[in-house]
């Protein structure tokens, strides 16, 4: 059974072709910045690397060329699993795609206005081409339906939650269940007190208490919490009234500013951390603001997750910057030592795609680097489903 995984963020697009029962991968890549200049495609097709400057305006142009890949290889995909960022309460496991789901997607559009879309057009795409394929999703809000009450419920009149499901739902929930199955395993432990990072072009961090997640940085939509690429994260409700009602923003010009021109691009006019790292090393003043920043959200939020799980017995960084940003981690674990977390600078110094802890010899608590793999997540999740 051949699995074609469809795993579309808010600028990328990273894909796997899986056959199931030996576990080989025949094509897997990335299509970064997508919609920017220098859109960068990536993959690997049996063994043979390629990486190529194209223009991709979205992620349909992506897919399509994706899927020409695929053609040429002659492979019949049985199944293609894809990622849907905002599932609502509707959704809290993978399901076979209808024209009903897809309506549903759709309509959850309005608060995952970065990545629904995409994820939908993904799928219309994908039926065209792969027509007789199952198509399934895999909802990234999910893992988070262990959230207790307490936590996700807002303090709002209680008609909006019973009469319009408006609660918190927390989204990369593939990659948060994955990275903390993996360190649960790599630790050997029984019972488990873990926080995940995922520090991408969006950021979120979960706590997971006996692999359940128990409380999670984001909310109704994917925009608050940790500061982002292009999302602010956390803002004061009372800046949103005044943009609107002092400076004249209409509310969709506000969330257009919210979600896709503020963050770590609001405060340099860089979205790609890697550009911001190095401007910060080329001394602008404003780079290195936004990291110490983004740090400093982080941190606070460590340690509100160690109050809320009473302990800790593992961090977690995963994704493309907390995998592969050696920098963010210091910055991150530096004066955490109070919590027994304290960083090793040159083995975290060190890149490497294995599961590896950066933490001192003497660190109480590991600080693990784990690559997190979605796809083989979504596949197995598709697979389990279509069995």
């Amino acid at each position: 059974m051949n699995v074609l995984v469809i795993n579309a963020g808010s600028s990328s697009l990273k894909f796997q072709v899986l056959e199931m029962s030996s576990g080989a991968v025949f094509l897997s890549g990335i299509v970064e910045r997508i919609g920017l200049d220098q859109t960068q495609f990536h993959y690997e097709r049996q063994g043979v690397k390629k990486s190529e400057l194209v223009s991709f305006i979205n992620h349909k142009e992506a897919l399509l060329a994706i899927a020409t890949i695929i053609q040429d290889l002659g492979r019949t995909i049985d199944t293609v699993a894809h990622r849907v960022v905002h599932g609502g309460e509707q959704f809290s496991s993978t399901t076979f795609i209808t024209k009903e789901v897809k309506a549903k997607i759709s309509e959850l559009s309005a608060l995952a206005p970065l990545h629904n879309p995409a994820n939908l057009a993904c799928i219309e795409v994908s039926e065209l081409v792969f027509p007789h394929s199952n198509q399934i999703a895999i909802f990234d809000t999910a893992f988070h339906q262990t959230i207790p009450e307490k936590a996700y419920r807002y303090a709002i009149p209680a008609r909006f939650y019973e009469l319009e499901k408006i609660r918190q739902y927390g989204f990369h929930g593939t990659s948060h269940k994955y990275v903390s199955q993996q360190a649960i395993s790599h630790l050997g432990l029984k019972s488990s007190k873990i926080i995940t990072i995922h520090l991408g072009n969006g950021c979120s961090m979960t706590a997971v208490k006996d692999g359940k997640s128990i409380d999670h940085s984001m909310g109704y939509g994917p925009i608050n919490g940790l500061i982002m690429g292009t999302r602010s994260g956390d803002i004061d409700q009372a800046i949103i009234f005044y943009m609107m009602d002092n400076l004249g923003y209409s509310s969709k010009e506000v969330q257009e500013l919210l979600q896709k021109e503020s963050g770590m691009k609001g405060l340099t006019g860089f979205s790609d951390l890697r550009e911001i790292e190095e401007q910060a090393l080329l001394g602008n003043k404003m780079c290195q603001l936004a990291l110490d920043m983004n740090a400093y959200r982080v941190k606070k939020v460590i340690g509100s997750y160690v109050a809320v799980l009473n302990g800790l017995d593992a961090l977690v960084f995963t994704a493309g910057i907390g995998e592969n940003s050696g920098f963010m981690r210091e910055l991150i674990c530096q004066e955490l030592d109070f919590f027994g977390i304290t960083i090793d600078s040159a083995i975290n110094a060190i890149r490497s795609k294995e599961i590896r802890n950066v933490g001192t010899l003497d660190s109480r608590v590991p600080i693990l680097v784990i690559p997190t793999n979605e796809e083989l997540e979504m596949a197995e999740q598709a697979y389990e489903l279509t069995k």
